[in-house]
Parts: C-alpha cells; structure tokens; sequence
C-alpha cells in the first residue's frame, strides 16, 4: 500500500511541476521520433535499427547480469555510436535533411532572398521549353525513341549535370532530336534544363530507392522516379519499348499523357501562380466616383 501511495504522490509532484515548455519539449521529441520512424520504415535502415535496439538490449542485461568483459565491449561501441550512426544512416540522414530543405518554410525563405516570382523573360523561357519539350516527347513516341527531360526547380542539379556534357543552349526539337538520336553518344543519358535552356545532357540520374512493383519500368523509368526522390525536378520520361510518355514528380510516376496533358502539368508544377496585383488608378478612380455618390 505504502508504494502506491507513493507512486501517487509521485505523480502528483510530477505534474505539478509540468510547465507548457515541458508540453512543447515532449511535442518535438515525438515529432522527432515519428519522422525517423517513417523515414527508415520499409527501407534497409529499419533492420540496422533493429539491430542498435538489440545491442541495447544486451548491454542492459550485461549490465543486470555483472557481465564485466561484454559491458567493457558493448560501452566502447555505444561510446561511438554517434559516428557510427552517421555513417550507417547517411544517406537517411541526407535525404532527411534534402526534404527539410524542400519544404515550403524553407522554400519561402528562398525565394525572399533571390527575389520572389521570375520575370516576364524567364517565365517566357520556361514556357518555350514547355512546349519544346512536349513536342519532342509526342515526336519521340512515335518513333519509338528513349528519352529523359529533367526540368531543375529550387534544388540545383550541378553535380548530376557534372555526370555529362555541359551545353547552355536555346530548346528546340532539332537539338533534342540529336541529342537522343539512338546513335547519339548522349542519348543514353538525360538532358537536364535550367530557366528554360538545355544546361546538359547525357547527364547520369540515380535510381529510385524503393521496388517497383511493375515490371514493364525499365532503367529510365527508375531513373526519372529516383530523380524526383532527391531532389523536385519534374521529369518527363518517353519509353523506348512502348512509346509512352511518363512524368515522375516527388518519387511518383504518373504515366500515357498526350500533347495537351502533358502541357498542363508541366505548367502547374514549373510554372509559379501569377498574383493579380490591384491597379493604382483603378483604386483612385473607385475613390472618386464613391465622393461624387457622397
């Protein structure tokens, strides 16, 4: 009785103590430990963590059981368990920390710094390389002739562009129509495009992290899926087998668009809202006729 009493006032005391910091501390912490949960879940990284738990699990019954030798070894790998960490979780880690920049806090600040919507000029480049692009996807899929557009958004794919040949040219159907001409040697490769020009090509993606279930995705295909995993390109993908045309946004692959379909989700998802801003005399000339009622 005399421990549940005590239990009890325990209790009690804890909470007495409890401020709106602790709340909010205790908040993070599982925030914090749900987003690492789901980043490992499914993926090699959930057996590795199985693994640190069991290791924990035998260092407290060493320690129960007075086990002096296997405490001495297990203390010494727990000791260095932060760097071990980091480098069996590193590319956990850094597709944590590539999300944590792709988010919209993040973005938002981005954009304050490099000066918020594109120009008149650059949206008009976007928009030519839109329709180059959707062309040449349309003519590439009748001749049944492979290909990989990567369009850069806010994360930089220098060293992805490093993988092929640096070009900084206008798009056109003619210079993508020899750069994937299967004899090409570029054609095996992507072409990666920047603010609206063909920055390079014959570049080398990395493949999606996850199965796919569906065995008609070939290597371009897990390459356009692994591209938008690591960064928040939009890729377009045209099969060289079926002549279908794919999109990969954010790791999901979206498949058979035409001309026109492809057109609009290639603008929704490069091309930024246009904010009406309300016009100056409009206003004065609201103001006056309200006077002239008065």
């Amino acid at each position: 009785m005399q421990v549940i009493t005590d239990w009890f006032n325990n209790i009690i005391s804890l909470f007495s103590t409890f401020k709106l910091a602790d709340l909010i501390d205790i908040i993070i912490i599982a925030i914090l430990i749900y987003g690492i949960l789901k980043l490992v879940r499914d993926t090699r990284a959930e057996q590795l963590l199985k693994g640190i738990f069991l290791v924990l699990l035998f260092y407290a019954l060493a320690s129960i059981f007075n086990l002096t030798m296997v405490t001495s070894i297990l203390k010494i790998f727990l000791d260095f368990s932060v760097i071990i960490i980091f480098i069996i979780f590193q590319p956990e880690i850094r597709k944590a920390l590539e999300q944590l920049g792709r988010s919209k806090f993040s973005k938002g600040y981005l954009k304050i710094f490099q000066g918020g919507l594109m120009s008149n000029s650059e949206r008009d480049n976007e928009i030519k390389a839109i329709s180059d692009v959707a062309d040449s996807a349309i003519l590439f899929s009748h001749t049944r002739t492979g290909a990989l557009f990567v369009f850069e958004k806010d994360t930089k794919l220098t060293d992805i562009a490093s993988t092929g040949t640096i070009l900084n040219c206008d798009t056109s159907t003619a210079i993508f129509g020899n750069i994937f001409f299967n004899k090409a040697p570029l054609h095996d490769g992507a072409s990666i495009i920047r603010d609206g020009k063909i920055f390079a090509a014959g570049c080398i993606l990395p493949l999606n992290s996850k199965e796919v279930d569906r065995k008609d995705i070939g290597t371009r295909h897990r390459a356009a899926i692994g591209m938008s995993e690591v960064s928040d390109a939009v890729v377009v993908v045209v099969s060289e087998e079926t002549g279908t045309i794919s999109v990969a946004i954010n790791g999901v692959l979206t498949r058979d668009y035409d001309r026109d379909s492809l057109v609009a989700v290639l603008e929704e998802n490069l091309l930024p809202v246009e904010q009406e801003k309300p016009e100056v005399s409009s206003f004065f000339k609201k103001r006056k006729e309200k006077k002239d009622e008065e």
